[in-house]
C-alpha cells in the first residue's frame, strides 16, 4: 500500500433482525426496522465517500439481507464474497479473513455480527477521532458503521495500528451520526 492512499476497512454490524420462533439463528431475517435502516447505511456510505470495492459478508440471512438493501444506495457494484467464517466469528477470525484480502482492494466492507465486529474495531484502532472511538466503545448497535484507515498492507493487519476515522449509526430515512 505504500505510495498510495491508505486502505480503508468499513465494519458494519447487520441491521436489526427479527427473532421468529422455530428459526435457527443463521436463518433469522431482518425486522421491519432493519429493512428501514439498511438503506440509510448505504446512503451514509455514499455520502461519506466510503463506497467499498470489496464486500465480505457473513452467510447469515440477516447479513445478506442487510447487504441487499445497502447495495442499491451505493451507485457502485463492488465484488461481494459471502464468507462462512464471518458468521459468529471472533475478532481473531475476522482479522484472519481480512488478512487474505488482495492488496488491490482499497476499501473493504465487512458485514458481520456482535461481539466480533466491535471487538475487531476496538482491537485494530490504535487511535483516531475521539468521538468515533467513544462511539465504538459504547453500544455497537445494529447498523453501526466503523471506518478505519489502515497504515499497512492487508496481510500485515495487526492490533493497534489502524485509525478509527468515523463511527455512525444511520437510522430510517436520515443520514448521519
Amino acid at each position: 500500500m505504500s505510495g498510495s492512499a491508505p486502505a480503508r476497512l468499513i465494519v458494519l454490524r447487520h441491521a436489526k433482525s427479527a427473532w421468529p420462533d422455530d428459526v435457527a439463528d443463521h436463518e433469522r431475517p431482518l425486522a421491519g426496522r432493519g429493512r428501514r435502516d439498511a438503506p440509510a447505511v448505504g446512503r451514509w456510505l455514499r455520502a461519506a465517500d466510503n463506497v467499498p470495492d470489496l464486500v465480505i459478508c457473513s452467510t447469515a440471512r440477516r447479513t445478506r439481507e442487510t447487504w441487499e438493501l445497502v447495495a442499491p444506495e451505493l451507485d457502485a457494484a463492488p465484488q461481494v464474497v459471502f464468507e462462512p467464517r464471518v458468521y459468529d466469528a471472533s475478532r481473531h477470525a475476522l482479522a484472519d479473513v481480512l488478512r487474505a484480502t488482495p492488496e488491490s482492494r482499497r476499501t473493504v466492507l465487512l458485514i458481520g455480527h456482535q461481539p466480533g465486529v466491535q471487538e475487531l474495531v476496538l482491537s485494530l484502532a490504535g487511535g483516531g477521532d475521539a468521538e468515533a472511538l467513544a462511539g465504538a466503545r459504547g453500544k455497537f448497535a445494529t447498523s453501526a458503521i466503523a471506518v478505519l484507515a489502515l497504515p499497512s498492507t492487508w496481510a500485515r493487519l495487526t492490533p493497534g495500528t489502524a485509525a478509527l476515522t468515523a463511527f455512525a449509526v444511520p437510522r430510517g430515512r436520515t443520514v448521519g451520526r
